[in-house]
């Protein structure tokens, strides 16, 4: 029999805010994934951007099995292989093509590809993508681009990343087609780095309880 995988709208549905991660050294991913999920943070991207990221995602789901720790920046259909082998748990993409979408199709990985135009919107679409990343969201900028879309594509759901800041995430929370925003400011690099794992926790914590501007 073969194992439940969620949906990525499931995935996402666990947390507010999903942090983006950027590991340089695998060594302290476990203690990192550790430090979110003590937070109230199940649900975390980590950048396939250095030599220790698919090292960081299998230390990351060996110490929280309970989370789910996905791979982004996936370009390629080596990627998603990667991605997959690492165990990932969903990927993210900055845009899509045919050839990165018949990959994450063929290897049934929840997936969050990256649009910015109504076009792409459609194509995500038409390969089966309900969930999409607005990719880059400017900041707060993205909200406004959300708004006009909900009444376009009502089925979609969106997870916009890029340049928002705390400031940002209730305005976006507050929009019926966005349920979780993507940052890099739950566990910065100064505090990774600095293996402030308490520090990070204590973000985590603030992410995970926010909600939604009031009407």
């Amino acid at each position: 029999m073969q194992a439940y995988k969620p949906t990525m709208r499931q995935i996402l549905a666990r947390v507010p805010v999903m942090p983006v991660l950027t590991v340089h050294d695998a060594v302290v991913a476990a203690d990192l994934a550790q430090a979110l999920v003590d937070g109230g943070i199940f649900t975390f991207e980590v950048l396939m951007r250095t030599p220790a990221a698919a090292d960081a995602i299998r230390a990351m789901v060996a110490a929280a099995p309970e989370a789910h720790v996905g791979a982004g920046t996936l370009l390629t259909r080596d990627d998603v292989k990667r991605a997959v082998d690492a165990g990932a748990a969903f990927g993210v993409s900055p845009g899509l093509t045919d050839t990165l979408a018949r990959a994450v199709n063929e290897a049934h990985l929840p997936f969050l590809p990256g649009v910015s135009t109504a076009g792409e919107i459609m194509a995500a679409i038409e390969h089966g993508f309900l969930e999409q990343k607005l990719f880059p969201a400017h900041g707060a900028a993205g909200i406004t681009w959300l708004q006009s879309m909900a009444g376009v594509f009502p089925r979609v759901t969106f997870c916009p990343t890029g340049g928002i800041k705390v400031g940002d995430v209730a305005g976006y929370l507050a929009l019926p087609n966005c349920n979780t925003i993507g940052c890099s400011w739950v566990a910065p690099t100064t505090l990774v780095q600095a293996r402030d794992w308490s520090a990070i926790t204590t973000l985590a914590r603030q992410a995970a309880a926010m909600t939604g501007a009031s009407a």
